[in-house]
């Protein structure tokens, strides 16, 4: 399936909610790592008010047409910024916003993008409605209640349920929806003339994956992702670009401890607390946030695999 965005469809999407943004607001920094590329990178750590929520990888394409958004930062501020970004890099406008997944740091900076159709993965809307109130409740305690002001519901006007191909001017990009990895509605962005692959949090790297949704099904994925023809990747978390895709070995080998580690106590016949005490510890100098996210990582493997 594909969407083809004409000048004319975009300006006439544009004028219908025009979404103010403050002349005050600093523009994100980004870099341009292909042309007509560009990405800012998040802070690797927990959000908090020293980073602002500014933890996630963040970026947009510019096609003849318009512009594509791939993910919108942990706040709403995030995601003004990041159109001021826009704004000073390119005289064109935004034309869609992607969302690669539904966690609140890729997704709560849309509140800045009203205006502009939001495609996802097709399980994505539902999936977060039923964490939305706990992730601002968080996000709340985390940055403060002004910080999480403005956030809305994220909508998804243009769900993929496999793959689509959107059409920015002179600039094919190609959305796949994936199967349970990470999380249940993982999408990645290709961009065919640059190979340029926005990999969202399918693509960890420093920042220890997070297990959302089954590590087993993510190692397949993974195996699938290899084989895309991509030149260069965003991952989700980590530096604005690396080589793929050789980007993906650390996180493989992680998986794969993590299954296996978890698989032999299930064998030996130990329980939960002796696999969070024993499970990737030879991982934890290698990934940053180690602490903070193996102990869930254990816990939601253990339980995939109990009945394996």
């Amino acid at each position: 399936m594909g969407i083809r965005l004409s000048r004319a469809a975009a300006t006439a999407a544009l004028c219908l909610l025009a979404v103010a943004v403050p002349a005050s607001a600093e523009p994100l920094a980004v870099t341009e790592i292909a042309p007509g590329i560009f990405v800012h990178q998040g802070t690797i750590a927990e959000p908090a008010a020293d980073n602002r929520g500014d933890t996630a990888n963040m970026g947009f394409i510019v096609g003849d047409d318009g512009v594509a958004v791939v993910d919108s930062g942990g706040t709403p501020e995030l995601g003004r910024r990041l159109r001021e970004a826009i704004a000073a890099r390119t005289g064109k406008r935004p034309v869609i916003v992607i969302n690669t997944h539904m966690h609140p740091d890729h997704v709560f900076g849309n509140a800045a993008f009203a205006d502009v159709p939001i495609a996802g993965h097709a399980t994505l809307r539902d999936a977060l409605a039923a964490r939305q109130d706990v992730y601002r409740q968080r996000l709340t305690e985390e940055l403060g209640a002004e910080a999480a002001g403005g956030i809305a519901p994220v909508r998804v006007d243009r769900p993929v349920a496999e793959e689509v191909r959107i059409d920015l001017g002179n600039r094919i990009i190609v959305l796949t929806a994936h199967p349970t990895a990470h999380t249940n509605n993982d999408l990645t962005v290709f961009d065919r003339k640059t190979g340029t692959l926005f990999a969202g949090d399918l693509l960890f790297i420093d920042h220890l994956p997070v297990v959302d949704g089954n590590a087993l099904g993510w190692l397949r994925v993974i195996d699938g992702l290899e084989r895309m023809p991509a030149m260069r990747a965003v991952p989700g978390h980590g530096p604005a670009v690396v080589d793929w895709p050789s980007a993906l070995d650390a996180e493989r080998r992680y998986l794969t401890v993590l299954v296996d580690g978890v698989r032999r106590v299930l064998k030996a016949g130990g329980g939960i607390q002796d696999a969070v005490a024993r499970v990737a510890e030879g991982e934890q100098d290698r990934w940053l946030l180690f602490d903070a996210y193996n102990p869930r990582n254990v816990t939601a493997t253990f339980a995939a695999l109990e009945w394996e």
